[in-house]
């Protein structure tokens, strides 16, 4: 394989605690060297001066609709919109058609994968058909593959499943990925039950539906001694729930969602501002229901909240919850609507309005999207050391861009932020070595 030299770039590695204007060099599809200015023979040599250069990002949280719905995403498309968002690495949740609830099915996606150009890693159910009634075979799944397990677009319904999964947990060394909602207490509430649910007429999703399972599945977590990852924390009381948990010792880690730390509820609305700051984008006239998602977008004080969760280090990772849907799902009237946005090529630019306004730092955020899910979830990668995959993502912190069906690579586009001016993108994806997706000019 030829020697690829990625020159002049800002290299960020957490893993390394590197962060230096340098030279990459790649050799027979592994990282070869990091250093200032290296000056070796390279068959090929890219400029990324005034760029970006990190380990691989990896998204922990997605969902591909494949076996089952794949007019919204499949394995392929997914893979793809990954790419173009700088992902390397994907975790797909089970809540496909049928179920992924057998060593059979994560089997076939694992097998699958292969041809997609990027790593995917299923995730399996916790209970049979997602039901929440009866525990799936956990065992199996994981000998096939699974990364951890989850009922996610459904809490767990009973606490004894819950139990029984956390302490196969233990056995397993893989994670009970909880999607954290009271049914009951959600029904029939499309956004968080506040100041604009009430303007909209809807009844909304109250924070105690989110917070009340995250107190009980911690509760089951502090009791067995298992090890419960909470999904998509979108409340300050969650995070501190989290939060306290760690301090008292329970094996609980979490994520946070990019939509959760930078949109509020009032997106639902049409109103199009960011939270934590005063000037408004534009205000569309109308519902957007590409703003309704599961847990839904809160209010700004719990999105600030969340943030400095970030920066306090209570979250374990970020994830994007990729969650496409047609447009046929996404009709005007709120109550019809599907739950879920697109994420996978949002999370740059996401990300780097938080940094720009002086919320995060870079060397935080890639952290957050690289080290970190590949050392809790044990996924490998998200690291530059010498001898590593060269798994790489470029990005490019000014390039600014207009988000459209026509710059969106994910089969659905069902994001809130359509129309909108986005600074940040990630313009060169490397898979071992490889360039899988390419935007440099």
């Amino acid at each position: 394989m030829s020697v690829v030299a990625l020159r002049g770039g800002r290299i960020i590695d957490p893993a390394n605690g590197i962060d230096t204007l340098g030279d990459l060099v790649i050799n027979a599809g592994v990282v070869a060297a990091v250093a200032p200015a290296v000056h070796v023979h390279a068959d090929i040599e890219i400029d990324v001066a005034g760029l970006m250069v990190t380990p691989g990002w990896i998204d922990a949280h997605v969902h591909l609709r494949d076996p089952g719905q794949i007019h919204k995403e499949d394995l392929e498309s997914g893979a793809k919109a990954a790419l173009a968002g700088g992902f390397v690495q994907m975790c797909c949740m089970p809540n496909t058609i049928p179920a992924l609830d057998t060593p059979e099915r994560v089997a076939e996606v694992v097998r699958r994968s292969i041809s997609t150009n990027i790593v995917i890693r299923p995730i399996g159910a916790i209970s049979i058909g997602r039901h929440g009634t009866q525990l799936a075979p956990l065992r199996d799944m994981a000998a096939a593959g699974a990364i951890g397990f989850s009922d996610d677009g459904d809490s767990t319904k009973s606490p004894k499943v819950m139990r029984e999964a956390l302490l196969l947990s233990r056995e397993l060394n893989l994670p009970i990925m909880v999607h954290c909602e009271d049914p009951e207490l959600a029904a029939g509430g499309s956004l968080h039950r506040g100041d604009v649910s009430a303007e909209l007429g809807d009844p909304g999703v109250p924070a105690w539906a989110e917070e009340s399972y995250i107190e009980r599945d911690i509760a089951l977590a502090e009791e067995t001694g298992g090890w419960l990852h909470v999904l998509h924390v979108s409340t300050a009381r969650g995070a501190e729930m989290v939060r306290a948990a760690k301090a008292r010792g329970v094996h609980v880690t979490a994520e946070v969602m990019p939509h959760h730390l930078l949109l509020t509820d009032e997106w639902v609305a049409g109103r199009r501002r960011y939270a934590g700051e005063a000037e408004s984008l534009d205000e569309l006239g109308r519902i957007d229901t590409n703003a309704k998602v599961n847990p839904p977008l809160r209010p700004a004080a719990d999105a600030l909240a969340l943030i400095q969760a970030v920066r306090d280090g209570v979250f374990d990772f970020i994830a994007t919850d990729h969650a496409p849907h047609s447009d046929a799902e996404k009709p005007p009237a709120l109550a019809e609507a599907a739950f879920g946005m697109s994420g996978l090529e949002l999370a740059v630019p996401t990300l780097a309005r938080l940094v720009q306004r002086g919320d995060l730092t870079w060397p935080q955020v890639v952290d957050l999207f690289t080290r970190r899910p590949a050392q809790v979830l044990g996924l490998g990668g998200g690291t530059l050391s010498v001898g590593a995959a060269a798994d790489v993502t470029v990005v490019d912190l000014q390039r600014e861009w207009v988000v459209s069906p026509q710059t969106i690579q994910s089969r659905s586009k069902n994001t809130p932020m359509l129309g909108l001016t986005v600074r940040g993108k990630a313009v060169l994806t490397m898979v071992a070595g490889e360039v899988r997706h390419n935007e440099l000019s």
